[in-house]
């Protein structure tokens, strides 16, 4: 099992003021599946797509990635597994803006400790995969939205992880250009990636094989297809 998730439970406090942001959630992803997380605003998918993406710790509960106990992992840990095991995508790229496509897939690999002959080979050979081998030293600024976010999974797939885990990947692109995206995640995933989207927007959501629905911090809905 890639992630299993335990009487998962997440409480803020705002205050004098708790909130219960997630409520008891139980959720087993194996490897190679294609999920979507749907939920509406304040139904706590963002919160738990910090703690599947080991950017937040649970208040209680237990979580297992790749059969390790994440749960109480200490900052820099947590940073070492998502650094290892996690390539992230969000909606808003974040892309460093001076530095070329092929240096800002060459900064986890940084980050890691690779050397810098395999940072390159492994940046460029990510950059190709996503059909971006005409503009390795182009700067965000002299791409599209579409290729800045390609940018940004081929920086995910770098350090070869365990799960891609993208947060509205779509949400910043026109409909066509979010349809390529799209189609690339399908493609990674067919080439034995994980990947678990979060999104609200059921087309996007039913690229995905299995949908996941959150509502007021517990799992209303879990269905697959195919």
């Amino acid at each position: 099992m890639l992630i299993e998730l335990q009487q998962i439970e997440k409480v803020y406090v705002r205050g004098t003021e708790e909130v219960r942001a997630l409520r008891g959630v139980d959720l087993q992803i194996e490897r190679n599946e294609y999920v979507a997380i749907m939920g509406p605003s304040g139904s706590g998918k963002s919160t738990l797509m910090n703690i599947v993406g080991c950017l937040d710790t649970p208040t209680s509960g237990t979580y297992e990635l790749n059969g390790i106990d994440v749960s109480d992992m200490n900052a820099n840990d947590l940073a070492e597994v998502r650094n290892q095991q996690i390539g992230f995508v969000f909606q808003t790229f974040n892309l460093l803006p001076r530095a070329t496509a092929v240096h800002n897939v060459e900064l986890p690999l940084l980050y890691g400790g690779e050397r810098r002959r395999v940072r390159r080979e492994r940046a460029v050979a990510v950059l190709e995969r996503v059909g971006l081998a005409d503009r390795m030293e182009h700067r965000p600024t002299e791409l599209s939205g579409g290729q800045r976010q390609r940018v940004a999974i081929a920086r995910a797939l770098a350090n070869r992880p365990s799960i891609l885990l993208a947060d509205e990947p779509t949400g910043n692109l026109d409909s066509r250009t979010g349809e390529e995206i799209m189609a690339l995640f399908d493609a990674l995933q067919a080439e034995g990636n994980t990947v678990i989207l979060v999104t609200h927007e059921p087309d996007i959501a039913q690229h995905a094989h299995r949908t996941i629905r959150i509502l007021d911090g517990r799992i209303a809905s879990d269905e697959r297809r195919g």
